[in-house]
């Protein structure tokens, strides 16, 4: 595990700016992002999600885990498992992984080659509501569509565009 939050604090800035960012790390484990957060009520994406709302998530205290499109399906479904239903948790696909499963929570990420690996129920046990420095803030009412561009929230009566 990669602890962030010590080794590079100043990068874990928690500023809402819009449109497009760059993190220091892909997938993001923390620093500016887009005002709206993405649903992580265990919610499993099928398609990678915009890290600017993701990175908000995690402020919120909530795991993201990554997986490269490739990874075997029975691999996906295991993780899957783990997220499901389960409140401060999301999973989505992720290009451009440097390992097949990549962990991620405000200031800490963890990279895994088997959904089997024990270290990462170790890793949600630790980090899910309690890596975020707005640990608890809602994980629900967020964006509930996929793709990397970030947008708004709808505003109230308004449909979300998918």
């Amino acid at each position: 595990m990669t602890d962030y939050a010590s080794k590079k604090p100043a990068w874990l800035t928690s500023e809402h700016k819009s449109g497009p960012l760059t993190y220091e790390v892909t997938p993001s484990v923390g620093g500016s992002h887009n005002t709206a957060w993405q649903n992580c009520t265990g919610d499993v994406y099928d398609a990678p999600i915009a890290a600017e709302h993701a990175t908000h998530s995690m402020e919120h205290g909530a795991v993201w885990i990554t997986y490269r499109p490739d990874l075997p399906a029975e691999q996906v479904q295991r993780l899957a498992e783990r997220v499901r239903g389960v409140d401060y948790m999301m999973l989505s696909p992720h290009d451009g992984l440097d390992a097949p499963i990549s962990l991620q929570a405000w200031g800490y990420r963890l990279t895994v080659t088997s959904a089997e690996d024990k270290q990462i129920d170790e890793f949600i046990q630790s980090a899910r509501l309690n890596a975020g420095p707005e640990q608890g803030a809602t994980c629900s009412g967020g964006i509930t569509a996929t793709g990397t561009t970030p947008r708004e929230l709808p505003q109230q009566g308004q449909q979300e565009q998918r």
